[in-house]
């Protein structure tokens, strides 16, 4: 990206992306049967976590492809060793492959490809791809939210009656116990991709979306700015904005919602 970097400049390069984001799910869905085991090649991680050829093979292509498109951005990817040189630079792409590896081997189709743009510290683009559902959600700073090209907004609810929630049981037990006298909120199974729970709640069909500790930036920068200009936010419990490309990009406990609910949110989970 040769023009001076503006966030008109950012939104002309959505047609490029949406072309890379189709070409990369082109190469991870061939791996994926929905409801059966997938055919690529599975190994483990330092930790134990499982990776699939499909996971590296979209790794490549999009580092060859983003970095071609603004090639004086650093990188970070969970399937790319960590270069420090990222620490302070001003344009950084945010990568992860597949986001929901275990839904992926599984044949569970809420897996995504997610990738964000950070100028700044900050996202300007966000991208989030569900292949196995065919369905892309996008957004550039300033310029709202969009799933396949249709805006999205939050759902307007401003207070946690009948709330739709989802997320790890024990962060949820513990805002239902915060809430008040039997509370009537109504429980969504866990989405496998962090990407696509906080995408959910920018289209208004999750109210808050409860993301445990240890969260990386690639989970999360991609669907912020979707959820942010959606009209929603990624807070800590305290109401504090989610900071990305620090030196370890490890996060706390996160909740993703609407504007509206993040006082009652946050209050519920102190109470």
């Amino acid at each position: 990206m040769s023009k001076p970097f503006t966030d008109a400049s950012v939104a002309d390069m959505m047609p490029e992306l949406r072309t890379v984001m189709r070409e990369a799910a082109s190469i991870a869905k061939p791996f994926f049967r929905k409801g059966q085991q997938t055919t690529a090649r599975v190994w483990s991680k330092a930790g134990g976590s499982p990776v699939t050829e499909a996971d590296v093979a979209v790794d490549t292509f999009l580092k060859i492809r983003l970095s071609e498109m603004v090639p004086q951005a650093a990188w970070l990817s969970e399937e790319t060793a960590d270069d420090h040189a990222r620490i302070g630079r001003d344009l950084v792409w945010i990568v992860d492959p597949i986001d929901g590896t275990r839904a992926f081997l599984s044949g569970h189709p809420d897996w995504s490809i997610a990738v964000a743009l950070l100028h700044a510290g900050e996202p300007v683009i966000g991208f989030v791809h569900a292949p196995a559902l065919g369905v892309a959600y996008e957004a550039v700073r300033g310029q709202g939210a969009f799933r396949d090209e249709q805006k999205i907004v939050v759902d307007p609810r401003e207070s946690l009656h009948a709330a739709r929630i989802t997320g790890p049981k024990p962060m949820l037990d513990r805002l239902t116990r915060g809430a008040g006298p039997e509370p009537d909120f109504v429980r969504i199974d866990r989405i496998p991709s962090l990407a696509l729970r906080l995408v959910r709640v920018a289209e208004g069909s999750v109210d808050v979306g409860m993301i445990s500790s240890d969260a990386r930036d690639w989970d999360l920068a991609a669907a912020d700015l979707v959820l942010r200009e959606a009209g929603g936010t990624v807070c800590s419990l305290r109401g504090e904005g989610a900071v990305y490309n620090r030196a370890d990009p490890v996060h706390g406990e996160l909740v993703a919602l609407s504007n509206a609910l993040r006082d009652p949110v946050i209050a519920a989970w102190g109470a």
